[in-house]
């Protein structure tokens, strides 16, 4: 019988999952669970070392003498610190070992309680990686716990060998053992390249030509990693390929965009109908919500993730494959190995998305997008703020010769307006910079110093507020903060902008936005940057977008 404790079960699950067999254990009782787990079960081979100093050493000669990782395990307190020395030997010498570490919960460090100091990140930059693993009361504490194990031990022959860190934090009581089998953890494989003639890789290629449902969702990527492989266009036929205006144009083919919509308007049925087998994701962020939440609710949902740095990127919930190479070489190799076969999975989901109907909104920030996007220049710039301004832009198409920037790195609002004016300043294209009111006066000084050239253009979308705030479930209920909450204001940008150079147009009304936009679209003759600030109302731009998507559900 194994402990009770859920994430010493993961954990054991794991080490056994990734051939870890060899275990030096230390004495002690905050450690109990998970000496008696490892002891019991009868793939480990075991070795008691008394000192703590001396266990991590003795590791280290294991593992050199058989070439594998080895895994160290101690009990909380001052008896972590005594495996310093070895951490740093196994650091330089860059052995694969494993450092386990029982820690009391969070809530007694520093409590004067026994044996216990703060354990989280002790061995500083003399480990790969280091983890401090959740207790598992619920399914996202389970996911959590397994995709950091999964991390620390790739992380131990990830780029070189090397030592890792994972503290487990241990409640009372410790010696329940009622467990009579492990759990079936999932397993994170990480491939480093992906070599043609090595066997090692062939279970990859089988699985891969196994699924026919196959999808590829494209994150965010810029235009410098442009898709020119004529040779590999064969592949667009082999995948649903999903991809935002933020990806540019880094796909063999035409993608479908309007995958946010589609998924809105599918009953449970369809949802089961279309739901993938295998995704494969490449590129950065991914901004809708409703396809994230609707992958990771597909139950044996396998997920690759392919990536020059080999990062564990579990965005679905469903990774267990990381392909460590260039999404395009990755590409490029996978074509030549994957059967003729030409799936109906693809083909679905685009006569589907092709009989939704195109968005035709009322006077709204919704409606000024449209009006700007089914305008643009084929060779312009399309600078998209957070929030609902690159959320909105998803509902249009647009030629893919523009190239469209945002910054999704972390996603928040401070920063949109500068990166846009510092990319145009080196552009020879109209730059058309798109971004509401809170983004654009909390970013407004990124408009000083006379740097800004004729060929911005500002669309400001002004609602008095954060749009995208009144998305939020239960919004309604916050009474009096709901002015705190969405930033209401009563604020225009004219004095200011003209104050700098600016030509201001103003929009509040469709006559008005139509006037408007005709002069914000010139490019001859215009000698001054351009603000075009659109004044909506958000109340009637909710209830707008709202009625949209009822009507795709009843279609």
């Amino acid at each position: 019988m194994y402990s009770d404790k859920k994430n010493i079960l993961e954990l054991v699950a794991l080490l056994e999952a990734h051939e870890i067999k060899k275990i030096v254990l230390c004495p002690g009782s905050r450690n109990a669970p998970i000496v008696h787990t490892l002891t019991q079960h009868s793939y480990f081979e075991c070795y008691q070392i008394t000192d703590e100093r001396s266990a991590g050493f003795y590791a280290i000669g294991l593992a050199l003498n058989g070439g594998c990782k080895v895994a160290v395990c101690c009990t909380s307190g001052s008896a972590v610190a005594n495996l310093h020395p070895a951490v740093c030997e196994a650091f330089y010498q860059q052995v694969p070992l494993l450092f386990i570490t029982a820690d009391r919960p969070a809530a007694w460090i520093g409590q004067m309680d026994g044996q216990t100091m703060p354990q989280p990140g002790i061995f500083g930059n003399m480990v790969k990686c280091a983890v401090n693993l959740p207790e598992i009361y619920t399914p996202e504490d389970e996911w959590y716990c397994n995709r950091l194990i999964n991390e620390a031990i790739l992380e131990t022959s990830h780029r070189g060998n090397g030592p890792v860190h994972i503290n487990i934090p241990v409640t009372e009581p410790l010696f329940q053992f009622t467990t009579e089998s492990l759990p079936e953890a999932r397993v994170i494989t990480r491939y480093q390249g992906l070599n043609l003639y090595d066997r090692e890789y062939q279970p990859l290629i089988d699985k891969l030509n196994k699924y026919q449902k196959r999808m590829m969702v494209v994150g965010q990527m810029n235009l410098i990693y442009l898709f020119e492989k004529r040779e590999i266009k064969s592949l667009y036929k082999k995948f649903t390929w999903l991809t935002e205006h933020l990806s540019n144009r880094t796909i063999p083919g035409m993608a479908i965009k309007n995958f946010d919509a589609a998924i809105y308007s599918m009953d449970d049925e369809q949802k089961e109908k279309f739901a993938p087998e295998l995704v494969i994701t490449y590129g950065g962020h991914i901004v809708s919500k409703r396809l994230k939440q609707y992958l990771r609710n597909i139950p044996n949902l396998e997920h690759w993730h392919v990536s020059a740095d080999g990062e564990i990127v579990d965005l679905f919930g469903k990774l267990t494959t990381v392909i460590e190479m260039n999404p395009f070489e990755f590409m490029e190799r996978i074509s030549v190995l994957m059967d003729n076969r030409t799936p109906q999975f693809p083909l679905v989901w685009e006569n589907y998305c092709k009989q939704l109907p195109k968005p035709d909104f009322a006077y709204s920030e919704m409606s000024a997008i449209g009006d700007l996007i089914q305008n643009l220049p084929a060779e312009s710039v399309l600078h998209l703020a957070n929030s609902s301004t690159v959320r909105y832009a998803q509902l249009y198409q647009f030629p893919d010769t523009v190239e469209v920037c945002c910054n999704r790195g972390i996603n928040g609002i401070e920063g949109t307006l500068s990166s846009a004016l510092g990319y145009a300043s080196g552009s020879d294209k109209l730059n058309f910079i798109v971004i509401g009111d809170l983004s654009f006066f909390y970013g407004m000084n990124g408009l000083w110093g006379n740097n800004t050239k004729p060929n911005v253009r500002i669309l400001l979308l002004n609602n008095g507020g954060g749009e995208i705030f009144h998305t939020l479930p239960g919004l309604e209920m916050s009474g009096t903060s709901h002015k705190y909450i969405t930033g209401v204001h009563h604020t225009s940008a004219k004095g200011w902008v003209e104050s700098l150079g600016f030509t201001y147009l103003r929009a509040d009304n469709e006559d008005e936005l139509q006037a408007g936009m005709t002069d914000f679209m010139k490019s001859e003759g215009i000698e001054s940057p351009i603000v075009l600030e659109v004044f909506t109302n958000k109340n009637k731009d909710a209830r707008i977008l709202k009625d949209y998507y009822k009507n795709l559900k009843t279609r």
